[in-house]
């Protein structure tokens, strides 16, 4: 196993607080006084934000000491990452494998029976979650880019982990994206489980300037949320569009390139974190049938310099992200804290940054970003996905081929 320990002892003044002793509706604790903000890049916009708060918020430190360490740097391009019962690790490669690593780093051969994936650019083997049961049926659901007639999509498959573990039992495409393209940009590819047993599915709009308006059609899951049954039909209970052809399994539309999905612990609401084009990069609270905007509104331009479409950062009818980035980090797998190991970090935001090289933390009073963190600024790592164990503990998978494991001393 390879461990390296870094320490980080951030002093700062925070106020602690709870549920009980003040009136921050979404259940985390406030962070009290805050210091500068912790971008002090040029942004690329003379954009201004809707309301304060909403980008550069002031900066919060972590007085708890706080212990991080290399599980194993042997991976190959991971993607997304889950939290095994027994405490193991299942992974995600970019490649199209499915692998189980131990808390002694051990690595498994890569489990066989995964369908094709396409792993050219942003593509291949994406997000993965457990089935709520996985302890009695071992099933798990993932996100990959597939090749179908006419071009690359998401595609969301499911599985059983096999007795011995070494094979994807009975494997099936469940979902398709129905508008494919050859681009092999922007994907998405988050899945996660909702409390009633279905599943939220982030697809991407793909990129190109002839797919990027299909985020605000609803004939299209390009640019969308889709909430879904696990054998992929629409979900009950999805909100309804009214515009005619509207799919079914349409959560929410107008999104660019969302590669974030989590549920508060708190409120049991979604949230997402979205790729920006030339700055803006957002992360969303998350309301059924709502329409976020891309590309009618952003807080980025083109990567060219130039505006996109007119050039506007709100519209009436379309919802504005709880908070952005300009520069951007490139916010991409993400969790909420529920631990009580470090009780600061209460319903805090933990978000994989890739641009960036960090971990975002993100503190909430009222549903609004009230402080902002950085860590493991210093270890040059893409972070790629983030997610809390059993044991209160985050794990992280960089680009670079890591798994953190980050916890209170």
């Amino acid at each position: 196993m390879i461990i390296q320990k870094s320490i980080f002892l951030l002093a700062g003044i925070l106020v602690l607080g709870s549920c009980s002793n003040n009136d921050n509706t979404d259940g985390g604790t406030d962070p009290g006084p805050t210091g500068p903000p912790v971008e002090t890049g040029a942004a690329n916009t003379t954009y201004q934000p809707a309301f304060a708060g909403q980008t550069r918020t002031g900066s919060i430190q972590t007085t708890t000491e706080i212990e991080s360490k290399i599980i194993t740097s042997g991976l190959s391009a991971p993607w997304g990452v889950a939290y095994l019962p027994d405490g193991r690790l299942l992974v995600t490669e970019k490649a199209g494998k499915i692998k189980i690593v131990t808390q002694a780093g051990v690595i498994s051969n890569a489990l066989t029976g995964v369908p094709a994936v396409n792993p050219d650019s942003q593509g291949g083997l994406l997000g993965i979650c457990l089935d709520p049961a996985f302890a009695t049926n071992r099933m798990i659901y993932w996100v990959f880019s597939e090749v179908v007639g006419g071009g690359n999509i998401t595609a969301v498959a499911k599985g059983r982990i096999s007795d011995d573990e070494k094979a994807i039992e009975n494997a099936s495409v469940i979902y398709r994206s129905n508008t494919p393209n050859a681009s092999t940009l922007h994907y998405g590819g988050r899945v996660l489980f909702d409390k009633t047993g279905n599943l939220f599915v982030s697809i991407g709009e793909r990129s190109v300037l002839e797919t990027r308006p299909l985020a605000q059609s609803v004939t299209s899951s390009l640019g969308k949320i889709v909430r879904i049954t696990t054998s992929g039909q629409a979900a009950p209970g999805n909100p309804s569009f009214t515009q005619a052809g509207a799919l079914p399994e349409l959560y929410t539309i107008g999104h660019r390139n969302p590669q974030g999905l989590a549920i508060h612990p708190t409120t049991g609401e979604l949230w997402q974190s979205e790729h920006g084009p030339r700055g803006g990069d957002e992360i969303n609270r998350i309301k059924a049938g709502a329409n976020y905007g891309w590309p009618t509104i952003t807080y980025g331009i083109e990567y060219s310099g130039t505006k996109i479409g007119e050039g506007i950062t709100q519209q009436t009818g379309m919802e504005q992200p709880v908070y952005y980035w300009d520069p951007v980090v490139s916010p991409s797998g993400m969790t909420f804290y529920a631990g009580k190991r470090v009780p600061e970090w209460q319903n805090n935001l933990f978000i994989g940054s890739l641009s960036g090289m960090h971990i975002v933390r993100l503190a909430f009073k009222d549903n609004k970003v009230a402080g902002e963190e950085r860590l493991l600024a210093g270890e040059g790592q893409r972070f790629r996905d983030i997610t809390q164990g059993k044991d209160e503990a985050l794990y992280a998978v960089t680009d670079q081929g890591r798994l953190y494991k980050i916890d209170k001393k």
